[in-house]
């Protein structure tokens, strides 16, 4: 008892300019009189660096002459530093805070404003977290590039406490990205985050920004007849079978032909490119599970190296489209059904599984994934899922796995 009582606990927090080597002679001198770094974190922001270190100073050694050791070094160098001792309460009592439940919250915008921060920050501390962690996930970006289009701009917070109310706090993070125009992702930090294995994707206004149903339907001139029924059944507003049945039907008698004219016109959305070449050079597996149509899940399969393409088959009688889907229709249920056959297949838990969708009937595929993310969705598909991306391009999505723009790989032209 009397040797524990006469060791000293000290936090040391250091800081000044970066320069190379600064953590090994700081930690040099500390060797030299046998101490233990109970905890330590460093940072560097704009080339200044923020180094914090919990020591235990053995009994046998006074702390008075490392801080004098320390004093002189730190001089040198340029950097500040203060002291300041722990208790053994104190340190039992951050002790005692280890296992609480910990949390990811990624802030995604075109440009981080103090503002976001101050929302997201100030809901935070109503709840009684703590924020361990603060990094920025996105690249460094030249002044002149910073209002450029297309630009990403992504902060993650690493949060610590037990959540008594989710909801509430879920409801607030959507009325903050309803009012500034952000994205905020809120996930629990568990070992599944950097460890997926499977992403699956709804094709019509998710990969693509179109829906191919209505452009078919402009081609048969059915245009705003379709538009209006699938915009109803992406809502949630009438059965999706149902629905499709009912467009698809307007199709009778167009030309084969027509799907290939509609396909090169498709747009990729903003980001998927990226996102494919990252995920594939990453090991991941990824597939369209769509209610849309095989045709161009497989023009898309052969554009982005997609490994799985299910989507329901226009039925074709002598060129001419009948008008008929051939069978099982791929609606909500079955989405989340395929989605459980890959995992199985390719042997990964549903917990290292992301699935991304905009519309009502991905609702069920989104639940059952263990990241389900509503992409530029509908009021009742954001609301409804996990996590909702609608600022930034599906690229965003490597944000949310915990990726740095450092980290992603680019493509060559």
């Amino acid at each position: 008892m009397g040797i524990n009582h006469m060791r000293e606990l000290l936090l040391l927090n250091i800081s000044g300019p970066d320069k190379t080597g600064l953590t090994a002679n700081l930690s040099s001198i500390l060797a030299r009189y046998n101490i233990t770094v109970l905890d330590i974190g460093q940072e560097v922001i704009h080339n200044q660096l923020s180094l914090g270190m919990l020591v235990e100073v053995p009994s046998e050694f006074k702390s008075a002459p490392v801080l004098k050791d320390l004093l002189f070094t730190v001089h040198t160098l340029g950097l500040q530093i203060s002291f300041t001792p722990i208790s053994d309460k104190e340190y039992k009592k951050w002790v005692g805070e280890q296992g609480k439940p910990r949390y990811l919250l990624t802030l995604l915008a075109r440009e981080i404003k103090a503002e976001q921060i101050a929302r997201v920050t100030s809901t935070v501390a109503q709840h009684n977290l703590n924020i361990d962690t603060i990094t920025r996930l996105s690249g460094r970006l030249p002044l002149e590039k910073r209002l450029a289009e297309n630009t990403k701009a992504c902060v993650e917070f690493s949060v610590r406490g037990a959540l008594k109310n989710e909801n509430r706090f879920r409801e607030q993070m959507l009325a903050i990205t309803d009012d500034l125009g952000i994205d905020i992702a809120f996930q629990e930090d568990n070992i599944y985050r950097r460890n997926r294995r499977l992403v699956v994707f709804d094709m019509d206004s998710t990969l693509i920004t179109s829906e191919v149903i209505d452009e078919l339907a402009l081609e048969a001139g059915a245009g705003e007849e379709v538009a209006a029924i699938t915009k109803q059944a992406m809502r949630g507003e009438i059965d999706f079978t149902v629905s499709l049945q009912r467009r698809v039907s307007k199709l009778k008698g167009l030309n084969e032909s027509v799907l290939q004219k509609v396909a090169k016109r498709l747009q990729l959305t903003e980001g998927a490119e990226s996102l494919f070449f990252n995920l594939h050079n990453l090991g991941f597996k990824t597939a369209i599970i769509s209610g849309g149509f095989t045709y161009f899940g497989h023009y898309l399969q052969n554009k982005l190296n997609i490994d799985y393409v299910y989507a329901n088959t226009l039925e074709i009688a002598d060129g001419k489209l009948t008008g008929n889907v051939l069978g099982e229709i791929v609606d909500g249920r079955r989405k989340a059904k395929l989605l459980e056959h890959i995992a199985r297949k390719e042997k990964i838990s549903l917990e290292q599984t992301i699935a991304v969708g905009d519309g009502a009937n991905d609702l069920p595929m989104l639940g059952k994934a263990g990241l389900g993310i509503a992409f530029r969705a509908k009021p009742i598909v954001k609301e409804s899922a996990g996590q909702a991306i609608s600022t930034l391009g599906l690229d965003a999505i490597l944000y949310l796995m915990g990726f740095r723009d450092r980290e992603s790989l680019k493509k060559r032209k």
